[in-house]
């Protein structure tokens, strides 16, 4: 929960900052390539997904409904995207009890090492001196115990947060444009992070704090995965059928 908090108060900094600094949207770890002697396993968890309603006064009300509905489309979606070079990939169930629990934490630390990535690394003007040139964030070796459970080599986690404005919010931002002061109409976040569970590296991400699509319809689901999975090593983009 307070994660969640801390990215909606990011996100919503960031859209109404105009003075916002530079930001790329992805990195990957140098040199990286899948081996070309074998396919490797890559398990994609349970995306975690928040939808809901950004109020006139800037509260974020979570929409359970909304959730789920865009939690469903995104898998769908997600699913619907597993071709990947040099890969197989696999969409295991949670475990239940202890495993649960413990890939649970590793969700958390994931997401911390997330915002640190968007932080240091993505945000050009506020990168750590160590990590300007190198892409070395990692979860720890802890992460070899989420690979046997899912007999994987590689995990790959999304988030993505949507609250759109409330009319009441959309009635303030004509007013508050009519007096030169920026309203940001919602959130609409989202990263997605490739873990070798090997070592623990995170060794691709990507991320947008202004990502598109409304994850409530098929159509902005399949936009927003396809925005999510953009620059993933080995990724092939689906061909959409003419109409």
């Amino acid at each position: 929960m307070m994660i969640s908090r801390f990215i909606a108060a990011f996100a919503a900094a960031f859209l109404m900052s105009s003075a916002a600094v530079a930001q790329e949207r992805s990195a990957v770890r140098e040199g990286f390539a899948f081996p070309t002697d074998r396919q490797v396993t890559i398990a994609v968890f349970r995306p975690d997904v928040h939808v809901g309603t950004l109020t006139t006064g800037g509260v974020d009300e979570p929409n359970a409904d909304w959730t789920a509905t865009a939690r469903g489309l995104i898998a769908e979606q997600m699913k619907a995207n597993d071709k990947i070079s040099g890969a197989k990939v696999i969409f295991p169930e949670d475990p239940e009890g202890e495993d649960g629990a413990y890939l649970a934490e590793y969700r958390a630390l994931f997401s911390a090492v997330a915002q640190s990535i968007q932080v240091h690394k993505l945000f050009v003007g506020q990168r750590l001196p160590t990590k300007k040139k190198d892409f070395d964030w990692t979860l720890g070796d802890g992460t070899a115990r989420i690979g046997k459970m899912a007999g994987a080599d590689y995990a790959l986690f999304f988030f993505t947060h949507d609250a759109y404005g409330s009319s009441g919010r959309k009635t303030a931002q004509i007013f508050g444009a009519m007096f030169g002061v920026a309203i940001a109409p919602g959130i609409h976040v989202g990263y997605a992070g490739l873990v070798d569970l090997k070592t623990g590296d995170v060794i691709w991400f990507n991320a947008d704090p202004q990502m598109g699509g409304d994850v409530r319809t098929p159509e902005g689901a399949t936009k927003r995965v396809g925005q999510l999975l953009a620059g993933l090593p080995g990724r092939t983009v689906p061909v959409v059928a003419a109409k």
